[in-house]
């Protein structure tokens, strides 16, 4: 069966002028274009070709010996080359690009920006991605607690936190109470794992371990209050509110990082207000 979407090895049956039909073996009476400047110039009646089989310009089944960055039922960050009143097109490695509807999109995308999307076959049995990415995402194998990973920010839920596609291939979550900065769709972004539950998902954190994020903590929290020209107009009892919004991180950072300061004399906390010493 010739399969739609899929890279297939497929026989030489029959050649033509304008290219060579390619079939599963002899007796299929299934068979699909492969054009001619495509055809190995080795290749003869029987020989096998490794094709990927899509959908030309006129909808008609054709293959061609190019591989796509993407395949069908899989996950891949794609380039968006343009973006029309129908929705957007993207690279995926062959001369006619990937359609990605409005519908299928979780945020609008803008051409040059890169998403992680998935290929599907749509109502019109055409092949088409969506941005929909969470089921076609396996968990993944080999990692382990504490380790950094590089990832692409795929979908934000208000109840859960950041998806992320760890290494743009496998589950992952900055779950809510980790996030302390702006995150938007398709960001690549740098992370720790904090845990890997049972089923194989990994829990991201965007911070370091405790040690060495309280170091680069007291040091933004200095240089903040440098900004304030050296007293801060609040001390370590302000709203988390505040703190987020001055420093980018929680309320529970924030006190470990002051009173790291604290102990190395840096600064002296008032009733209102935290001050550098000896400035």
């Amino acid at each position: 069966m010739i399969e739609l979407g899929k890279i297939q090895t497929l026989e030489v049956v029959k050649f033509t002028d304008f290219g060579a039909y390619l079939s599963e073996d002899k007796s299929s009476e299934e068979k699909v274009l492969l054009p001619i400047k495509q055809v190995p110039q080795s290749a003869d009646i029987g020989s096998k070709v490794e094709v990927f089989v899509y959908r030309d310009s006129k909808d008609r089944l054709i293959s061609t010996t190019n591989m796509p960055l993407i395949t069908l039922g899989k996950a891949a960050k794609l380039k968006v080359n343009d973006v029309t009143s129908i929705g957007a097109f993207l690279d995926w490695g062959l001369e006619k690009d990937l359609f990605l509807s409005f519908k299928e999109q979780t945020t609008r995308v803008k051409p040059g920006q890169s998403y992680m999307v998935a290929l599907y076959i749509d109502k019109s049995n055409r092949l088409a991605a969506t941005m929909k990415v969470y089921k076609y995402l396996p968990v993944g194998e080999g990692y382990e607690k504490d380790q950094v990973v590089t990832g692409t920010v795929y979908e934000l839920s208000d109840t859960f936190g950041a998806f992320v596609a760890v290494d743009d291939m496998y589950q992952g979550l900055i779950h809510k109470k980790e996030i302390h900065t702006n995150l938007s769709i398709g960001d690549t972004i740098e992370a720790r794992i904090t845990a890997i539950r049972e089923d194989g998902k990994i829990d991201l954190g965007m911070t370091k371990k405790a040690y060495l994020q309280m170091d680069e903590d007291a040091e933004k929290i200095m240089t903040v209050i440098e900004e304030f020209d050296g007293v801060l107009p609040f001390n370590d009892k302000a709203s988390p509110e505040v703190i987020e919004r001055e420093f980018g991180m929680s309320k529970a950072a924030f006190k470990r990082a002051v009173g790291r300061l604290y102990k190395a004399r840096k600064i002296e906390i008032g009733e209102k207000s935290i001050r550098i010493i000896n400035r």
